[in-house]
């Protein structure tokens, strides 16, 4: 998993990609909170009624293999005494993805859509959820600008690829009895040459 990371109020936060989208840590949000025991903010936050309304809702909109059955016996028990839950529980007994626990040294502990994790820190703190919200947008930002540098530069490399691409051709393999016609043809004929050799394919 490509992992980056966020400071928050001098506070670390890892951001892991799953399944092609960021996910970002609750257990690292939860410190905020509880250094010592980061899971018991996350379990007290889904005893909430509200919150396990807030998740089914999510899952809905986004898992096609989420169990509502199961979510709504949960949705009845919120919020009672007796009622816990846990994120393995929950990922377990619906089935859902917007919610992730991970086992190991590095990158273990409980992750979430940004979508939740928002929702998560909010219940922290409201001041501390809008820091991870500008600091969130600015890596994003950040990242937008590099693909962009990237993108650019690679399309600066290409056209002076197929500059020099071209003047080859012209230089060596066109001669001057040629009509424009032919000259076209042997230029598209060198290209799907190259794109053979590099790409199996014209």
């Amino acid at each position: 998993n490509i992992k980056t990371e966020m400071v928050v109020k001098e506070q670390s936060i890892q951001i892991l990609m799953i399944n092609n989208e960021e996910y970002i840590s609750l257990t690292d949000l939860a410190r905020y909170a509880d250094s010592e025991e980061p899971r018991l903010p996350i379990r007290d936050w889904m005893r909430n009624k509200e919150v396990i309304s807030f998740l089914g809702l999510w899952e809905t909109m986004h898992n096609e293999k989420f169990k509502g059955g199961e979510f709504a016996t949960f949705k009845n028990e919120a919020g009672s005494n007796k009622f816990k839950m846990s994120p393995q529980k929950w990922v377990k007994e619906t089935n859902a993805i917007g919610i992730v626990s991970k086992s190991g040294r590095y990158d273990g502990g409980t992750f979430a859509h940004p979508d939740i994790a928002f929702e998560f820190a909010s219940c922290i703190s409201p001041e501390f959820k809008l820091y991870i919200i500008e600091d969130y947008q600015r890596l994003k930002e950040g990242e937008n600008a590099r693909l962009s540098l990237g993108w650019n530069l690679n399309r600066e490399i290409s056209k002076l690829n197929y500059r020099v691409h071209t003047d080859s051709i012209k230089e060596n393999l066109i001669p001057p009895v040629l009509t424009q016609q032919q000259i076209s043809y042997t230029y598209a004929s060198e290209a799907d040459l190259l794109n053979t050799v590099l790409f199996g394919k014209t």
